[in-house]
């Protein structure tokens, strides 16, 4: 495509999203710098019709974009922009004060929803991508104590369990042990030494140790990666009137939590924003809308991914813009806190 066709397609796609009506000639030749005639730009917008990236939804009525159309501007957006000095602020602000994981989890999902207006989906990290950082040992009383798991996600596993009587010292002695076996270990590696280590402990751990070794196995192989928080759904209101046959069948497609993991499935690196638009999504009641999600975490190997559902009549500049920034913030944060 020439680069006045794609400049009239620009400026179909911008007046669409924020006038959300369709886009006559007239408008477009009066609203933006195309210097260029009317007439042209109606022979530039026939040939993008008959070409299938703008359409007519009704006689003598301006254009709107095809999912085609969409797709085409997404994909010449080039570098995705950045964020202003005062937006990244404000995420760093929000996500500053929380406490643990599930708060993390939970401002995520509200922040996400906020600045772009979306349903927001949040997935939570594997426990698989993450190393051990700490592991607490903690009396609770004299008969029981409280085993405490941190990994490099953020996330915090305790247990509590019965023993036989104990003293600070055993405690403390027991705490070293655990933590030379697993701390800064991937999570799997840290499984099999805490295992390996039953066999090599002193002879006054006996009566705690595996109770404490079997507890902590237990937490490390608890997966959470299936767990989605979903948030801003009166969002979907932007969709329009037509309940029955938008609203509602997205709605209930956000109840899938399997539907939701695959598509957030398609974002497989961090720093990288993937977007799916209209007819892409493989699920027809999602078919209404695009799918924009970025992984977050480890560079590499993300640990988790976030997304957002909204009308293929979105923001994308800005959607895509505030997705990748949010995956950055939280990958970041939950790496340093």
């Amino acid at each position: 495509m020439d680069d006045r066709k794609l400049d009239v397609l620009r400026a179909i796609v911008t007046d669409y999203v924020s006038s959300q009506e369709p886009v006559g000639s007239k408008a477009l030749v009066e609203r933006h710098n195309l210097r260029v005639s009317p007439a042209t730009v109606r022979n530039d917008m026939a040939s993008l019709e008959e070409e299938g990236y703008i359409t007519q939804p009704h006689t003598s009525a301006g254009r709107i974009p095809t999912d085609k159309g969409y797709r085409l501007f997404v994909d010449r957006l080039g570098t995705v922009k950045p964020l202003s000095v005062a937006e990244r602020r404000a995420i760093q602000t929000f996500l500053s004060g929380a406490l643990d994981l599930d708060d993390v989890i939970l401002r995520t999902v509200r922040l996400l929803a906020q600045v772009t207006q979306q349903v927001a989906i949040v997935q939570y990290p594997t426990m698989s991508s993450a190393t051990v950082r700490h592991i607490e040992v903690v009396s609770l009383n004299p008969g029981r104590i409280l085993l405490i798991l941190i990994t490099s996600t953020g996330r915090v596993e305790q247990r509590s369990f019965e023993v036989p009587a104990y003293d600070e010292d055993t405690l403390a002695d027991l705490r070293a042990h655990l933590n030379a076996a697993a701390d800064g270990q991937p999570t799997a590696a840290a499984a099999t030494r805490l295992s390996e280590l039953a066999g090599r402990l002193p002879a006054e751990l006996d009566p705690i140790a595996p109770s404490a070794i079997a507890a902590l196995l237990e937490m490390l192989g608890t997966e959470t990666s299936t767990r989605l928080v979903v948030g801003g759904v009166p969002n979907l209101t932007r969709f329009g009137d037509d309940f029955e046959t938008t609203v509602k069948p997205v709605l209930e497609a956000l109840e899938e939590q399997v539907v939701l993991l695959k598509l957030l499935g398609e974002a497989t690196t961090a720093d990288a924003v993937t977007v799916r638009i209209g007819q892409e999504n493989p699920y027809k009641e999602l078919r209404t809308t695009s799918v924009v999600s970025s992984g977050y975490g480890g560079t590499d190997d993300p640990w988790a991914a976030l997304g957002v559902v909204g009308p293929t009549r979105m923001d994308y500049p800005s959607t895509m813009a505030s997705v990748r920034a949010v995956a950055r913030y939280v990958g970041r944060f939950l790496s340093e806190g």
